[in-house]
């Protein structure tokens, strides 16, 4: 075994169905007395403005004295909650209903003046994360699939990550083998309770993965793809298959998906589950223009970046050519 560094997240977990209700106990736990409470409204809308609204929360949270940030929500909720810790240094609780695993990076994100800047902040991870996966019952089937989808993608790329070990790879497989076995029976039955729980589990893990490691092409062509306006999630369930295709090199990664999948071929496994989940198969039903695609490819390979196999022009255009039509890799 070689060498290698494994940095722990701090987050507390507390996990398991009615664990919402030991909200009040992790907020008495870090010594707070006023919480700034922040969600998204039915779990449906975005914030309309992240900037303005970061501004008035920021404004509330000094005017009423608030001494820590309750975030409830998907990964656009728990990532404003971040992004005010990150200028007031107010300590986040997060409760995540969602699966994007936003809770467990120090990841932050802030759109000013148009343009969205992100970075590392280990002042931003949340002290305390609740994951109760009564709270996941009512996220749309559609909504549950697409996010998984977007949580195993975080697994498969730790998998073959320039930075990985063996402990990250366990994380990352189990996350694998938990989504990919909970989300059809979510899709079937969205207020299955046992499937809602084995899900938000294989996000937890999935969140832990791409807190310690780098990312690859697929997440860096998926950041590419969400600047000509397409959606997190379904751009990343769509992009998937074709970019483990074009890592094929990275052999044992792959062998590791397919077995926590229970199937012979990585990349088509995924693109069948998929399939199986109701979710869009091409970039040009997520709004993507087959115009657009070389303009994409050449953003994509502008700067070297780690990858199990070499990003090129060429390659990674007939990638996209291959999701923009859906194509069985």
């Amino acid at each position: 075994m070689e060498r290698f560094t494994y940095v722990a997240m701090a987050a507390r977990v507390v996990f398991g169905a009615g664990a919402v209700s030991q909200l009040a106990a992790e907020v008495e736990r870090l010594g707070a007395k006023r919480a700034l409470l922040i969600s998204t409204p039915g779990r449906a809308e975005m914030v309309r403005s992240v900037a303005q609204g970061l501004e008035a929360a920021r404004t509330m949270a000094k005017s009423v004295g608030a001494d820590c940030c309750i975030a409830v929500g998907g990964g656009s909720t728990i990532g404003f909650g971040k992004a005010i810790a990150l200028t007031s240094s107010l300590p986040v609780v997060a409760v995540p209903t969602t699966y994007s695993g936003s809770e467990m990076t120090t990841i932050w994100g802030i759109s000013e003046g148009g343009a969205k800047k992100t970075g590392r902040d280990a002042r931003v991870l949340p002290k305390a994360v609740i994951y109760d996966p009564q709270l996941t019952l009512d996220l749309p089937a559609r909504v549950s699939a697409a996010s998984g989808m977007n949580a195993i993608a975080h697994c498969a790329e730790a998998l073959y990550a320039h930075d990985g070990n063996p402990i990250v790879s366990l994380m990352a497989e189990e996350g694998i083998r938990a989504l990919a076995t909970a989300l059809p029976l979510v899709v079937q039955a969205p207020r299955d309770l046992e499937a809602r729980t084995s899900a938000l589990y294989g996000a937890w893990l999935a969140g832990l993965t791409i807190a310690t490691t780098g990312n690859g092409l697929h997440h860096k062509l998926c950041h590419v793809l969400g600047g000509f306006g397409l959606p997190h999630a379904e751009t990343h369930a769509v992009v998937l298959p074709h970019a483990l295709r074009y890592n094929s090199v990275a052999g044992e990664a792959l062998r590791r998906i397919a077995r926590a999948m229970h199937v012979e071929d990585a990349p088509s496994g995924i693109w069948e589950l998929e399939q199986r989940l109701g979710l869009p198969m091409k970039l040009a039903d997520i709004g993507m223009k087959q115009a657009d695609l070389e303009r994409a490819a050449r953003i994509a390979v502008q700067a070297p970046y780690p990858n199990p196999r070499k990003v090129e022009y060429q390659p990674v255009l007939e990638l996209l050519h291959n999701a923009y039509e859906g194509k069985k890799p």
